[in-house]
Formats: structure tokens, C-alpha cells, sequence
């Protein structure tokens, strides 16, 4: 009995530290402004997320969380940035993303002032848990995941950035949603990773057609597009 609760007290300050890290992550996606380190925050991201599912699946053994773990693996890490890599072109990452609204200062101490709020929003629905449970611990970190991808959306004015910053919120979705409802269905975890994929493959298209059209995926400057009247 000493064995499984040490286990147990094992699993949870990993499922701990890998919060930790998934809140870095989401702070490096909302002040990192070269497009090619946010994407590598997204998928450390992604990641972390992955081994919470299978922190949490493990003591109790639940083949539901384990599927969640595999499937942000083989989407989030591996398919989509390649399929972000294959379809827009590789000026885009490489270049800095100048184009935002706030400067990274600004945008870390709003991230982290959206961070203490997430969690002091989070304290009535944690009132029932324990302290050590996996809800005390994921509720909080995935609703500041959620606000902070959210505010990347928001404030970012490159075309990347905001996907990514969509798909952190997602994210932070996802790592609250595996400690509220961990016996989420199978094909409902399916079909959300299959519109997940749809979404960056022509996310993917449009943005590399317009980059290639335009010379830039600055969304402020679609607005100056103007129609070819056809002769």
C-alpha cells in the first residue's frame, strides 16, 4: 500500500512540474516574436500536455487518457508543424515577426497577470478537490493556457502567430479538460483532432497562397487588398 501511494505522490508532482513547463510554453508562444521559436513552443507545448495525459491515465490506468497522449504526439507535434512547414514558405519562419500590438515586456506581465487571475477564477471549482488533486493542479494551468493563447490571438499580426495562438488555446482546453473529464470518448477526441488538421491544412494553404500573392502575412495589410476587375 506504502508502494502505490508513493507511486501516486510520484505521478502527481510530475503531472505538477509538467504544468510548470506547459505555462512556460504558453508564455514563450505570446512574447516570442521570431515565428519559428513559437512554433517550437507550441509543440514543447503540446508535448507537456501529452505527458499529463499520461500521468493522469496511469494510476488509475485509463485508455482514454493513454489515446489523448498518442494523438497530441502523432497531430500536434509531428503533423501539424509539418504540415505548417510544408505549405507556407520558409521566408516566414525565419524572419522576425515585428508586427504585434504590445512589446514582449508588456506581453509577459499581461500573461502572468492572466495567469493569478486564472487561478483565483478556478478556486471555486477547486473548493471540492484535495490539495494534491490532478484538478487543482490542471483546471488553473489550462485556463491560464486558454486566456494566454487567447491574448496571442489577439494582440499578434502575423498569420502564424494567431493559428498558433489558436491551437494553444485548444491546448489549454484540452490540459483542463483530461482532470474534469477523463473519460472523454473516443471518437469525440477523434473527430476534434480530425478538425484540428482540417483547419491547419487550408489555414496552411490560404497563408502560404496570400504569402506568395502579397509578399506578406501581415492580416493588417489584407485589408488593403483590393479585387482585379476582369477585362
Amino acid at each position: 500500500m506504502l508502494i502505490f501511494q508513493n507511486a501516486a505522490a510520484i505521478i502527481r508532482n510530475l503531472n505538477a512540474l509538467a504544468g510548470a513547463f506547459f505555462i512556460i510554453t504558453a508564455l514563450g508562444i505570446a512574447a516570442e516574436r521570431q515565428i519559428q521559436a513559437c512554433l517550437r513552443f507550441f509543440i514543447f507545448q503540446s508535448i507537456f500536455l501529452a505527458a499529463s495525459a499520461f500521468l493522469l491515465g496511469a494510476s488509475p490506468f485509463s485508455k482514454h487518457l493513454m489515446t489523448v497522449g498518442i494523438i497530441n504526439l502523432v497531430t500536434k507535434v509531428w503533423l501539424l508543424p509539418w504540415i505548417l512547414r510544408r505549405l507556407v514558405s520558409e521566408e516566414v519562419y525565419m524572419r522576425r515577426e515585428i508586427t504585434q500590438v504590445v512589446s514582449i515586456p508588456v506581453s509577459l506581465l499581461f500573461s502572468m497577470a492572466l495567469t493569478i487571475g486564472a487561478y483565483f477564477f478556478s478556486l471555486p471549482w477547486l473548493r471540492p478537490a484535495t490539495a494534491l488533486d490532478a484538478s487543482s493542479i490542471n483546471v488553473p494551468i489550462g485556463l491560464a493556457g486558454l486566456l494566454i493563447g487567447a491574448y496571442t490571438l489577439t494582440t499578434r499580426r502575423e498569420a502564424i502567430p494567431q493559428i498558433l495562438g489558436l491551437l494553444a488555446m485548444e491546448n489549454g482546453a484540452f490540459f483542463a479538460g483530461i482532470a474534469i473529464a477523463p473519460d472523454l470518448p473516443l471518437i469525440t477526441e477523434l473527430a476534434l483532432a480530425f478538425d484540428v488538421l482540417i483547419f491547419i491544412f487550408v489555414s496552411g494553404v490560404l497563408t502560404g497562397v496570400i504569402h506568395e500573392q502579397v509578399g506578406t502575412t501581415a492580416v493588417g495589410k489584407f485589408t488593403k487588398l483590393r479585387e482585379e476587375r476582369s477585362k
